[in-house]
């Protein structure tokens, strides 16, 4: 038997509901507008809303508690259209919440328009962007978490789903992590309409593959006939009374539901209706119902994470001791989450490499387990912000490509998440090249508006940590396995953007310019060729993304001569970072010379693979010395 709870603060809010019939029109009333919004911009997805509008108009007048006056209420209740393609149907929704005005809504998929062919938070009623796939669930289940382990605020996150996007692994993921920590306050609503994009869907409308795989979650699941409003209006009642599990309604339902010429076929998908008058006069006509939706009703005491804001006390190391990045970065997060209450960290079973244990042992009501899921872990993490916590999220590097569509989403979503990867590079070592990540900051400097980071010493990386608190957008922070040489004071400054030249003289004919690991086999390099009487500047280029233009101009200018030296592999790296700072016309270097992972590197001790792929510092002073003496003095 299922358990179940009353929330009686909620009912309570539950005045002038809409009956069956009322619903039923004001169902009709979503396909219409479905329909001619999609008509007057020539494009959309009204199909797919007209499957879904009658699930979707019962939850907006009985069961949706929201105030569109007021959309950071923490109290508000949370709407992800994961089928982000159904966007006239959301947009519907907001005519008929009043939220939206007619002129308004005819701007839909126009230059200019908040009403984009896919929601984003250009609309302050979306939390997050939508429109990839299998995302709108994992994020779902980051706000799920943060409303009952975080702020413990009684608002419930209602996500509408594609049954073609249920074949997503990271929709898995998300259902697992959901049943193991009992969101009781999450209700999966999947659209079973039978149609993809291209044709039938797996299981087409069988609703009870869909439950049996759910319900092998621990999930509640109720299966409806999706246009048997009576039958719909229980169910959401039911979900958001079912204790200490999710709840899945699975509803049957038909793509173009109403319109004849498109109902249940194929090949309608993702276009306007061909004849939208006509259709229009067969559902019934226009309407022009308005919808009271009903509002947190108990003044929430909970704010929108903002935490306490006391002086950071971060970890503090002396010249010439040897740390590890990594130690470093959980050292400096336990610290940051003392000061800041906003502060949550999220890892990939891996804390015990990645040194956020530091964290999970001083704060670990802030600390989320995802285990081996990192789309989930990322996806948790946009939930999370969006509610106005903080979320550092860590786990080796090279896994942080699994969950890349999630992070180029996040910045869809002007979402501000701080990522951190460990175990960079060839220095890891034995592991071999699966553990190695060597594509990291390629992939993270393609992401707009992001910030990369990559510190060499403990300092360095304790004051970048507390910096990215700061930040919005994607920050990324990359750290090291095995420990490196404490270069800086625990009072020298980063800003970011910003880059620290080590070496310099008015004698210098070149530049080299190292991140992490590298700086160090730069500092040695530089030591090398100074003995025999060739002096080299060397940088520091921490910040990655943005990039220190003003120290690199300068370097061009003064040495002629620029060689980027990184554990990464050639493409992506600080080599092209460099370059496109003289890609606009300023001039450039007389010679860039990019040293990277080039091999495709085996098992070896790290000083070997070092020296294997050509970045160590013998390896960087041979260089140097076959661009000949010509280049050098």
């Amino acid at each position: 038997m299922n358990s179940q709870r009353t929330d009686s603060k909620r009912s309570k809010s539950r005045h002038h509901q809409l009956n069956s019939e009322q619903l039923t029109e004001l169902g009709q009333q979503l396909r219409v507008d479905s329909v001619r919004v999609a008509d007057a911009a020539g494009s959309g997805h009204p199909t797919s809303s007209m499957s879904a509008a009658d699930l979707m108009a019962a939850l907006l007048a009985n069961h949706l508690h929201y105030d569109f006056d007021r959309p950071d209420d923490p109290g508000n209740d949370r709407l992800i259209f994961s089928k982000g393609h159904a966007s006239p149907l959301l947009y519907s929704m907001y005519l008929a919440a009043g939220a939206v005005d007619e002129k308004e809504f005819l701007t839909y998929r126009t230059l200019g328009s908040r009403l984009e062919g896919h929601p984003t938070p250009r609309l302050p009623w979306v939390d997050v962007a939508t429109g990839s796939l299998g995302q709108g669930l994992p994020v779902g289940v980051g706000m799920a978490l943060a409303g009952q382990r975080l702020s413990h605020t009684p608002y419930h996150v209602w996500v509408l789903s594609g049954d073609s996007e249920m074949a997503e692994g990271s929709v898995w993921e998300a259902i697992e992590e959901a049943g193991d920590q009992h969101l009781d306050s999450l209700t999966l609503v999947i659209d079973v309409n039978r149609l993809g994009q291209r044709g039938p869907t797996r299981h087409q409308r069988d609703l009870d593959a869909y439950g049996r795989r759910l319900r092998a979650f621990d999930w509640h699941t109720i299966e409806i006939d999706g246009h048997d409003l009576d039958a719909v209006d229980a169910a959401f009642t039911e979900a958001r009374s079912t204790f200490r599990k999710p709840t899945a309604i699975i509803a049957g339902t038909r793509k173009g539901r109403g319109v004849a010429s498109v109902e249940d076929r194929e090949g309608m998908h993702g276009k306007p209706l061909p004849d939208a008058e006509s259709a229009i006069e067969e559902l019934g006509g226009r309407r022009s119902i308005r919808v009271s939706v009903a509002k947190p009703t108990e003044p929430e005491t909970h704010a929108r994470a903002a935490g306490r804001r006391a002086t950071i006390k971060l970890p503090r190391y002396d010249l010439g001791d040897s740390v590890a990045t990594r130690d470093a970065y959980g050292r400096a997060l336990a610290a940051l989450g003392t000061a800041r209450e906003d502060v949550v960290v999220l890892d990939g079973e891996v804390s015990d490499s990645t040194r956020s244990e530091f964290f999970a042992k001083e704060h670990p009501e802030r600390f989320f387990e995802c285990y081996i899921a990192e789309q989930q872990m990322i996806a948790a993490a946009v939930g999370m912000q969006a509610l106005g916590h903080v979320p550092y999220a860590s786990t080796f590097a090279a896994f942080l490509t699994r969950a890349f569509d999630f992070l180029r989403m996040a910045a869809v979503s002007r979402a501000s998440i701080n990522v951190v990867g460990s175990h960079a590079g060839v220095s890891i070592g034995q592991d071999g090249p699966s553990q190695m990540g060597l594509e990291d900051l390629a992939m993270f400097r393609s992401i707009h508006g992001s910030t990369v980071l990559h510190p060499c010493d403990a300092n360095q990386t304790a004051r970048l940590v507390a910096a990215m608190h700061e930040l919005p957008g994607v920050c990324y922070l990359r750290t090291l396995r095995g420990a490196t040489p404490v270069i800086y004071g625990p009072g020298e400054r980063f800003p970011i953007g910003g880059s620290k030249v080590l070496r310099r003289s008015d004698a210098d004919r070149v530049t080299l310019i190292g991140i992490g690991v590298t700086v160090h086999e730069c500092l040695k390099a530089a030591d090398l060729l100074a003995g025999e009487g060739f002096p080299v500047r060397v940088v520091d280029l921490y910040s990655v993304k943005p990039v220190d233009e003003h120290t690199l101009q300068a370097a061009a200018d003064e040495t002629g001569c620029l060689v980027t030296v990184e554990d990464h592999h050639p493409e992506g790296g600080i080599g092209d970072a460099v370059a496109e700072v003289f890609s606009d016309g300023r001039p450039a270097p007389k010679r860039l010379v990019r040293l990277a992972v080039g091999n495709m590197p085996g098992s070896a001790t790290p000083a070997e693979q070092l020296r294997a792929a050509g970045i160590d510092a013998d390896s960087i002073a041979a260089g140097l010395r076959l661009l000949g003496e010509q280049t050098l003095r």
